[in-house]
C-alpha cells in the first residue's frame, strides 16, 4: 500500500488522572468526541484565538499522544507544563522520531480523522516502519483532501482554526465550554466573520513555487503553500475569489493561471459578494 515517512514529526504523551480533564479545558479538540482509534486535528491558542501550536492528537493507554512538528515539541511541552499547576498529569517528550503514513488499504496506526472526510483511509504510527515511501505522495493526498499543515502552509501565531478548516475536520469545538482563545473563535462561528479558507488550486501547468501570491487584478488574496505538480494549496479570502469568480475574473498565482475550489467535504461554498462571506 503507498505509505511515506515523514521524519519531522515528534511525540508528547500526556497522561495521568487529570489528563483528559486538564487538556480539555485548553485544546481546541473536544476529546469526549475522540474515540480510541482515530486521531483528531487541534490547537493551542493564544488568548487571541490564533493557533500557537497544532497537532494531532489520540488516546493511548489511559492518556493522550500528541503528534507535533519537532521543532515545536519543546515549547509545546514548556508551555503545557506551566499551566500543569496542582494538575496530577505528566507531560512526556518522547525519543521516537518520525511517522509512517500509510493509506489506500486498510492498515496499522490509528485513523487519520481529517482524510476520512473525505472518504479516504489514512492511517499513522509513531517510527519509521517498513520501507516508506518519501513524503511526496502524501503531500499531493493532503492536496487532493485540503488537509493543511503549519510550517508548509501556514504561519504559526498567524492563522486562526476557521482558516485552517478545524470548524470542519474535527478540530475545534463550539460545545465543550472554554478554552484557551474559546472567546475570539466562537465569536468567529457564531458572526460568520471567517473569510480566509483553504482552497485547492488547479493550474493547467506546473504551479509556482510555495510562497507565490495568489491574486487578482494584481491584489493578493493568498499565498501558495503545498505544491505538487499543477495542484496545491492555499489560504485565500473566499469572499475576493468569489467575486472574481462570479464576474469571470481570471485568478492567478504569480503569472499562471488558476482555478480554486473549496474541498466538498467541508460542506463551504464561494460567497459572490462580500455581504455574503
Amino acid at each position: 500500500m503507498p505509505s511515506a515517512f515523514l521524519p519531522d514529526r515528534s511525540f508528547v504523551r500526556i497522561a495521568g488522572p487529570d489528563a483528559e480533564h486538564f487538556l480539555q479545558n485548553l485544546i481546541t479538540t473536544d476529546l469526549g468526541a475522540l474515540s480510541a482509534d482515530e486521531l483528531r486535528p487541534g490547537a493551542l491558542l493564544t488568548p487571541q484565538g490564533k493557533i500557537l501550536f497544532d497537532f494531532l492528537i489520540s488516546r493511548e493507554d489511559g492518556g493522550f499522544l500528541v503528534d507535533i512538528r519537532s521543532d515545536q515539541r519543546e515549547a509545546f511541552v514548556k508551555r503545557m507544563t506551566m499551566y500543569k499547576l496542582r494538575a496530577a498529569v505528566t507531560i512526556e517528550a518522547l525519543t521516537e522520531r518520525g511517522t509512517t503514513v500509510t493509506w489506500g488499504e486498510p492498515g496499522q496506526g490509528v485513523a487519520d480523522h481529517r482524510f476520512a472526510l473525505g472518504g479516504t483511509e489514512v492511517r499513522r504510527q509513531p517510527g519509521q516502519i517498513g520501507q516508506a515511501g518519501e513524503r511526496g505522495g502524501y503531500d499531493a493526498l493532503r492536496i487532493l483532501h485540503a488537509v493543511p499543515e503549519s510550517g508548509a502552509d501556514y504561519p504559526l501565531s498567524d492563522a486562526f482554526p476557521h482558516d485552517v478548516l478545524f470548524d470542519k475536520s474535527g478540530g475545534v469545538s463550539f460545545r465543550k465550554g472554554c478554552y484557551v482563545g474559546q472567546e475570539v473563535v466562537s465569536r468567529m462561528q457564531h458572526r460568520s466573520t471567517a473569510r480566509r479558507r483553504v482552497v485547492i488550486i488547479s493550474a493547467e501547468t506546473a504551479l509556482p513555487a510555495s510562497g507565490t501570491d495568489i491574486s487578482i487584478g494584481g491584489k493578493s488574496i493568498g499565498t501558495l503553500g503545498t505544491v505538487a505538480g499543477e495542484r496545491g494549496l492555499a489560504i485565500v479570502r473566499i469572499d475576493k475569489a468569489g467575486e472574481a469568480m462570479a464576474a469571470g475574473n481570471p485568478i492567478v498565482a504569480g503569472e499562471v493561471p488558476v482555478t480554486v475550489a473549496l474541498p466538498g467535504w467541508s460542506g463551504l461554498t464561494f460567497p459572490s459578494s462580500a455581504e455574503e462571506a
